[in-house]
């Protein structure tokens, strides 16, 4: 399941409850050393997520806001989910290949968790 991104834009497509309608949001993608390490350093909010990737860990250094962030598998797979205040560093996620950041409370209110899939469709127009 090798995925090829670029940096860009796209949807983050979320898979809920088996009954329920996926959700779907703005979704930035960092693939590219300098815009994984830019990440949302400098902004006072973030509309939608961030997508980085390749990524097992994030920091919140200079950060203006504190961030969700949720670790993603090499399936799009949610394996943890965090709320970090500015200044803090989160430790490496072995299994993690992906990491989406948000406003803090957001992930909760799209519901993002553990076990939850997620896809991400790129417009390549």
């Amino acid at each position: 399941m090798g995925r090829r991104w670029r940096d860009g834009r796209g949807i983050l497509v979320l898979h809920g409850e088996e009954d329920a309608e996926a959700a779907s949001l703005p979704l930035e993608i960092a693939t590219s050393y300098r815009a994984r390490t830019k990440g949302l350093l400098g902004r006072d909010s973030v509309e939608g997520a961030l997508l980085l990737t390749p990524a097992n860990s994030v920091h919140t250094f200079r950060m203006r806001i504190p961030i969700d962030v949720a670790y993603l598998d090499r399936r799009l797979t949610v394996i943890a989910v965090r709320t970090m205040e500015p200044g803090r560093l989160g430790l490496p996620r072995i299994w993690a290949r992906h990491v989406l950041e948000a406003g803090a409370g957001a992930m909760a209110g799209w519901g993002i968790r553990t076990g939850v899939r997620v896809d991400v469709v790129v417009d390549d127009a």
